[in-house]
């Protein structure tokens, strides 16, 4: 067990590193320096920068911004969030100054209006999915945003983050007072949303698929199932409200990249099973989530 707890501790440590990577080079080569406020904390930070031309810098605001929101998150969230956050806070930030001062100045400007809020807000969102997926954050909304999560759980992390960067995007149409920017703006927070639910759900994601089959052929492919997949299943008893005829069902939970050679299966012992395909958003049991892991 202390074995497995240390790689966990790793594990979360190499995403939020990396995650920290990837959202500073979002922020300091692709939005800062088009004063694109790509939501959050960061987006403020980015908006006062533009307002006061660069007096304090982007990561700094950061940091001081967060202050307050560190104490919120520590009333609610305990110390190891509040640490962690820390940690990724001041190194994502740090990362943002070190960009700016030895690498922007060394990137020729961007003739396509349209990469850097796209590739922006791609990094932006993949970076902090990683870092929400490790248990972390960067502080700001964020906070915000895992109590809103508490209080409306059936909503996605990223759709609540999106809601609350609408009322930052609108504070940027005040200060920028450019309608090309403000759609800019627009456009990279959607690239973040998506990106960010990738990072963040991405892993939990899988197929659902139920098969219709006549009961003789059920063995074959729950065969096919248990040892070419290497996954499990679920059958259960059925008949059919025309034919009058015994059925079975197969449920089964399979990674996305498994269901063609689930399609080969299937063809090679029943070419006329009836056969649904869905999509698995989030997947508790074995070989997937955790029943007691936290809520992203």
């Amino acid at each position: 067990m202390e074995k497995e707890k240390k790689i966990i501790i790793a594990k979360n440590c190499a995403f939020i590193t990396l995650g920290c990577i990837i959202y500073s080079l979002g922020v300091a080569l692709f939005l800062d320096p088009y004063g694109i406020a790509s939501g959050g904390v960061t987006g403020i930070a980015i908006i006062i920068n533009y307002a006061t031309n660069d007096v304090i810098g982007t990561g700094w605001l950061i940091l001081i911004i967060n202050v307050p929101l560190f104490i919120i998150g520590a009333i609610f969230f305990g110390k190891t969030f509040i640490i962690s956050s820390i940690i990724s806070t001041a190194l994502s930030s740090g990362l943002i100054e070190l960009w700016a001062k030895f690498v922007v100045p060394h990137i020729p400007v961007m003739g396509n209006s349209l990469i850097a809020p796209v590739v922006g807000g791609a990094l932006f969102g993949f970076g902090l999915g990683l870092i929400f997926r490790a248990g972390s954050s960067t502080g700001g909304t964020d906070i915000i945003v895992k109590l809103l999560r508490r209080k409306f759980r059936h909503l996605r992390t990223g759709i609540i983050s999106m809601a609350v960067d609408v009322v930052i995007v609108a504070a940027s149409g005040f200060v920028y007072k450019d309608m090309e920017l403000l759609i800019l703006t627009v456009l990279s927070i959607i690239v973040f949303t998506v990106m960010f639910d990738r990072a963040l759900y991405g892993g939990s994601s899988a197929i659902l698929v139920h098969i219709v089959t006549t009961e003789d052929k059920v063995q074959p492919i729950c065969d096919g199932i248990l040892n070419d997949l290497d996954s499990s299943a679920t059958i259960f008893d059925a008949k059919g409200a025309y034919s009058q005829q015994d059925k079975a069902v197969i449920m089964c939970v399979i990674k996305n990249f498994l269901y063609p050679r689930l399609r080969d299966i299937i063809k090679k012992y029943d070419e006329t099973a009836f056969t649904i395909v869905s999509s698995a958003k989030e997947i508790y049991g074995e070989g997937f989530k955790d029943h007691n892991a936290e809520e992203l």
